[in-house]
């Protein structure tokens, strides 16, 4: 009988086989400063303490833009959007329609998942945001969500859902305790499916509504250090990196610090036009559909009297071309927009008024998209082998890499 390999192929890197369960966790929304404050407060005990046995606290890149479909694929996939094909959650197909990213037949890559999967590791995939799900199982990969885990199964669980099998109700999709429940739904899935290789997918609903060291948020943080606590009790080799950091984009009277793009193409005479927000998913709610990064699309002729207007605008530091674009930030050229801008860290783009919907703001406006949320940080609990990060320029697409190859 052929033994298995001791490592597997994905995307062109090799990884160990896992001979101990392994936690990889998107941190979604968890901008260094809030892990500053947490282990400044005493707030997270149980990273500290593994930080002080040896494990890796330290920063990288992640994807731009700075949202979370791309950064995820990222981590899944361990290359860049320009090979996965994800550039945002939001974009426009080519026959004109705005399209949602979330169809495993948009993904351009395999996952690290489906290619353990194939050479038979029992893996898992839990998404506190049901957006993600399908993604996630691309390849056959057992995948779920926490926020749809009342109506979703997996064959070994005998017919029952997965919140009826695990015995305690998901919470809703903005209730603070979802992402506590994806970890623990994980880690309860994991040990009845002997699943190796583990990712866990959060939700950054509280780090769009609170600022490091308010209240919320070191509830959240604290909530998280358990769990991270109750899988390194368990065995598990556990680390994270966040999708993307977390910025106020309001001014000081509280409201958002917002350009509509549509007015000001229209005011220009750039006719016609197509304005899109790659933040745009189904959890508007606590964002507005605002970011710090847009797609435009116009035609060719009007390129320059549109970036010459929308340049102009405060708050947006660079506007480039698709080609520039890609080059510079590792994107699929044909996914992005004639011109993307980017707009500084206090701003957010939108594109008209009428057409966002901020009701549901939970405070001052708190977003993302951005070179500013670009910054993020990557953990691993436990100790790596000497050198293993020297001389390295981190990505969030690098985590499995450090939990597979360079864990002692």
């Amino acid at each position: 009988m052929d033994r298995p390999s001791i490592s597997f192929a994905a995307n062109g890197r090799r990884y160990r086989r896992p001979t101990r369960p392994t936690l990889a966790i998107c941190a979604d929304g968890t901008d260094p400063a809030y892990l500053d404050d947490a282990l400044a407060h005493g707030s997270m005990p149980r990273l500290a303490e593994a930080l002080d046995a040896g494990g890796t606290l330290t920063l990288g890149k992640a994807q731009v833009p700075t949202f979370t479909n791309p950064n995820n694929c990222c981590i899944v996939t361990g290359v860049s959007a320009a090979t996965h094909g994800i550039a945002g959650n939001h974009y426009r197909s080519a026959d004109g329609h705005e399209v949602q990213l979330t169809d495993p037949s948009a993904l351009r890559a395999p996952t690290i998942y489906a290619e353990a999967e194939r050479a038979g590791i029992p893996t898992l995939c839990v998404t506190a945001k049901d957006k993600l799900r399908r993604l996630l199982a691309s390849g056959g990969v057992p995948a779920v969500s926490a926020e749809n885990a009342h109506e979703q199964t997996l064959p070994e669980l005998g017919g029952l859902s997965v919140a009826e099998h695990y015995g305690r109700p998901n919470p809703g999709i903005y209730d603070p305790e979802l992402s506590s429940y994806a970890i623990d739904l994980a880690l309860h899935l994991a040990s009845e499916l002997g699943a190796m290789l583990v990712y866990v997918s959060l939700t950054d609903y509280v780090q769009h509504a609170a600022g490091p060291g308010e209240p919320l948020a070191r509830a959240f943080y604290e909530g998280f250090d358990e769990r991270l606590g109750r899988a390194l009790d368990g065995g598990w080799v556990v680390g994270f990196a966040a999708d993307h950091g977390m910025n106020a984009k309001s001014r000081p009277d509280g409201s958002p610090e917002v350009r509509y793009l549509e007015p000001v193409l229209a005011a220009a005479g750039v006719a016609p036009f197509h304005v899109i927000l790659p933040i745009t998913d189904p959890y508007v709610a606590h964002h507005g559909a605002l970011g710090s990064l847009a797609w435009v699309h116009v035609d060719a002729s009007a390129i320059d009297i549109a970036t010459e207007a929308l340049a102009a605008l405060p708050g947006v530091e660079a506007v480039l071309g698709r080609e520039s674009a890609a080059e510079a930030f590792e994107l699929p050229p044909d996914r992005i927009g004639d011109l993307v801008l980017l707009a500084d860290r206090s701003t957010v783009l939108g594109t008209a008024a009428d057409k966002h919907d901020l009701s549901g703001l939970h405070g001052r406006l708190r977003s993302h998209g951005g070179l500013h949320e670009q910054a993020v940080p990557i953990a691993v609990l436990n100790p790596l082998r000497p050198g293993a990060i020297e001389d390295r320029e981190l990505r969030n697409r690098d985590l499995h890499d450090l939990l597979l190859n360079d864990v002692l």
